[in-house]
């Protein structure tokens, strides 16, 4: 049989370039070289693609996106890719948009009666200089369409207020300020096989240098502590799975995805957001997942392709 052509995209013109370079390295890196022929392809910071797209429509069975945060998980180059006709894994440039908008999947948990912090909404454009907090300090204040927690920090006091203002307008046009819940930061993985979708065992994260799982924490090296799996009761375990399975399916997610949550100190478990194209290099929390419960990298990869051929039925 004639090997799949998989087109691997990765890097990029988002704040996460570097991230989706070393996902991009691992799905290469892992993906089966008697099943599959691999075409990387790398886009630069600019937007410029290594492959024409002329090469890509001609050459590729499907896209693996690997790419990480505006522009690869907000719907854009899916929506591209639908243009060309050319199949891609993960989630659909809807589902992909939403969950990107911290504030509308928000709103969408929320309607769904699921736990999510309480949240203001605040842009570049308001009188933020004066802005005081909706809620006792300590808050988060995070951009309202970035990933990896870019530009996400606790103010303890108006002052640090509006200095986590500026950090976010650095990046994005959208603020969300939440209320800060005191408990354990988890997060659990979503994979999608032949008989539906299954969640994977939770991890707990400590973030070492840092208050909370921040970009620093995420992906320099003895930033955080993870464990797989959690070391939280057996009740707590399932609750956050179904969590993650119920956020997954709200979304309408497609193949993988990893919501990552708080189970706070009242025992309630609170939604902070999915990430719909979640990090590949084999430190990252889904590939950490999927080993515990014995998936290869290259397992992994294999129902990620899958479940996105199943979509496209080839």
């Amino acid at each position: 049989m004639r090997k799949i052509r998989i087109a691997v995209l990765m890097g990029g013109p988002s704040s996460e370039h570097d991230v989706s370079i070393a996902s991009g390295k691992m799905v290469c890196d892992n993906l089966d070289k008697e099943r599959y022929e691999v075409i990387p392809v790398h886009i630069s910071r600019d937007g410029e693609w290594s492959v024409s797209f002329e090469e890509l429509i001609d050459r590729a069975d499907i896209a693996f996106i690997a790419l990480h945060g505006e522009y690869g998980e907000d719907g854009t180059v899916q929506q591209f890719l639908e243009s060309i006709g050319l199949p891609y894994t993960g989630s659909s440039a809807k589902a992909s948009a939403l969950g990107m908008n911290k504030l509308a999947s928000a709103k969408l948990f929320t309607a769904h009666d699921l736990n999510v912090p309480a949240w203001k909404e605040i842009t570049r454009y308001d009188d933020w200089a004066h802005f005081g907090s909706p809620f006792d300090y300590p808050v988060v204040v995070k951009p309202a369409d970035r990933g990896s927690s870019i530009g996400t920090s606790i103010a303890r006091n108006e002052f640090y207020m509006r200095e986590a203002l500026c950090k976010v307008f650095e990046v994005s046009r959208t603020a969300m300020v939440q209320k800060y819940i005191s408990g354990r930061e988890v997060t659990c993985g979503v994979l999608e096989d032949e008989h539906g979708n299954i969640p994977l065992p939770p991890t707990e994260v400590f973030p070492v240098k840092a208050e909370l799982f921040d970009y620093e924490a995420k992906y320099v090296k003895g930033a955080s502590k993870e464990i797989t799996p959690a070391p939280i009761t057996k009740r707590e375990t399932e609750e956050v799975q179904e969590t993650a399975l119920a956020v997954h399916r709200i979304i309408d997610a497609s193949g993988y995805s990893r919501t990552d949550m708080i189970i706070g100190n009242n025992g309630q478990i609170y939604v902070l957001e999915i990430n719909t194209l979640p990090g590949l290099d084999p430190a990252t929390l889904l590939p950490q997942e999927a080993n515990y419960m014995g998936l290869s990298n290259s397992a992994l990869l294999d129902k990620i392709i899958a479940a996105a051929i199943r979509r496209y039925g080839r």
